[in-house]
């Protein structure tokens, strides 16, 4: 079965365990020349502290987690040497996305809650056949990147003049 909604699925993160956030991230910095796009942000309901670096000029991140205490659901991924955690895609209407991929046999482990991480957007997890976990989450309108550590008061603030929400030009007349 293919999924239908795909053309609103993109690619936004591959998530991957470590022990120690800092040190990894400056692994990835130092050998590969990511560079950091967060500080370190904890989001309790996920359990976790995660960092997001990328490649300078591309839109996929690479984002480190690490449990933020022994009760964390990433402990024993973490106690398993880490490694690939997650995939990560965002998705312009959450619940199609979801019953979409729920049709094709996924299951939905996670219901959409608000995610710190990505300034209160709706995420959700899923998990298929194949033991790596899915994560969407919810694009505000088709030209949302979804950029990681955004607070909430700059999706509200007005866009730059000369500049749609979407960061396309437009003209200014005074």
């Amino acid at each position: 079965m293919s999924f239908e909604g795909s053309s609103s699925l993109a690619l936004h993160h591959v998530g991957y365990a470590a022990k120690a956030i800092e040190s990894a991230a400056e692994m990835y910095v130092k050998r590969f020349g990511y560079e950091a796009r967060t500080p370190l942000i904890h989001d309790p309901l996920q359990t976790a502290w995660v960092q997001f670096l990328a490649f300078p000029g591309d839109r996929v991140y690479l984002e480190l987690v690490s449990p933020d205490g022994p009760e964390s659901r990433l402990t024993n991924a973490v106690r398993r040497g880490g490694g690939l955690n997650h995939l990560c895609y965002t998705a312009e209407h959450l619940e199609k996305a979801i019953a979409c991929l729920m049709q094709s046999g996924m299951l939905l482990i996670s219901p959409p809650q608000s995610a710190v991480a990505f300034a209160g957007r709706r995420v959700c997890w899923l998990l298929g056949e194949d033991p790596l976990p899915i994560e969407l989450v919810e694009r505000n309108e088709i030209c949302d990147l979804c950029v990681p550590g955004r607070t909430l008061s700059a999706l509200t603030a007005p866009p730059d003049i000369g500049q749609n929400a979407c960061g396309q030009p437009v003209s200014v007349v005074p």
